[in-house]
């Protein structure tokens, strides 16, 4: 820390930050670093966790419409989906809303739509918050349970576990290339890309599932690329991704109208999926259980002791989405966004 403590955020950015100032400070806690906290063991056979997030623009809101029904769907979706990465059961969510006392009841209703419906969606609840007054700013915080010993880190794995790509990426980013005009589709396969690009849900059964199986697991929230190396730097390992991926219909058609490779809207983010590490062995056992409850799932590359991340035989040259830094995508310009998510 010597000759920082004059700096500003902004001069570290988020992974100085996290080196410098929060893993000295907090390294010792158990689950520090992990997608949700360790709070205790209770009575019940069960350990607690807990995570909490707060909610940028959403795109869709950029995309197209304001309303906050959206932003209050993305605030719970954020938080379960730390959740699903512990795999963990989740008992509720805490919220905290600074609205502008501008905001009309209507809007403020809105809101609490958008949470309420994403919460039953998921199987859970608001439990509790708080509300002020100032610059717009939502936040909450998801507790969950998982049963002992089964609580999923990103911690774990070895080099040869291979990496899988839980859920059905490139949702979001097909509907912004429909809603700018850099593709097009019938108005039924447009309606269904919206309509998932707006209610992204977290992969909370999915992670109890893997609970079992994956030696480390991480949510997709910043990107692909962003979340394969964390859980490379937390192991002390490289990867090799393949770079080939098989996307849902219609979104391999917005791609192909794009000059986008399948991959390309997979590693984007804003969808919510699990990266998931399992041993060579449990990859075909693993695929099919999830598989058999309705789950997307694919095998994306293998965990390597080179400490590099390659595509095929290059390095893997993605965006990492970090905050305090240019690469910050709360919010801005869309298309902006588009050319440096895309490449567009």
């Amino acid at each position: 820390m010597s000759g920082t403590t004059e700096l500003c955020l902004g001069d570290l950015g988020e992974q100085r930050i996290q080196r410098e100032v929060l893993q000295p400070r907090y390294g010792g806690t158990e689950g520090f670093g992990d997608d949700s906290a360790f709070l205790a063991k209770v009575d019940t056979p069960s350990e607690l966790v807990a995570t909490t997030d707060s909610c940028p623009t959403p795109v869709v809101n950029i995309l197209r419409e304001p309303d906050l029904f959206h932003a209050g769907w993305l605030l719970a979706t954020i938080n379960l989906s730390d959740l699903a990465a512990a795999g963990a059961e989740p008992l509720g969510l805490v919220v905290n809303y600074t609205l502008p006392k501008t905001t009309t009841v209507r809007a403020f209703q809105r809101l609490l739509d958008g949470v309420d419906a994403c919460c039953a969606a998921h199987g859970t609840k608001v439990a509790g918050g708080d509300i002020r007054d100032g610059a717009l700013q939502l936040t909450a915080t998801a507790i969950g349970r998982c049963a002992p010993g089964s609580r999923l880190r990103r911690s774990g794995a070895a080099a040869g576990d291979r990496l899988l790509l839980v859920g059905s990426p490139g949702y979001l980013w097909a509907a912004a290339l429909l809603e700018t005009g850099r593709a097009t589709l019938p108005e039924p396969a447009r309606t269904e890309i919206w309509q998932r690009a707006c209610r992204p849900m977290a992969q909370l059964d999915a992670g109890k599932l893997l609970a079992g199986y994956a030696r480390a697991a991480m949510d997709v929230s910043d990107g692909l690329f962003a979340t394969v190396r964390t859980l490379c730097e937390a192991n002390g390992l490289g990867a090799a991704v393949t770079g080939e991926f098989e996307l849902e219909e219609p979104l391999a058609e917005v791609a192909a109208q794009c000059g986008l490779r399948p991959f390309d809207l997979a590693q984007t983010w804003g969808d919510w999926g699990l990266v998931a590490v399992v041993r060579t062995e449990d990859v075909k056992v693993v695929e099919k259980t999830l598989r058999a409850e309705g789950v997307a799932v694919q095998e994306i590359g293998t965990l390597t002791e080179d400490k590099q991340l390659n595509v095929g035989t290059a390095p893997w040259q993605g965006i990492a989405q970090e905050r305090f830094s240019t690469n910050s995508w709360h919010g801005g310009e869309l298309s902006t966004l588009v050319t440096e998510v895309l490449g567009l």
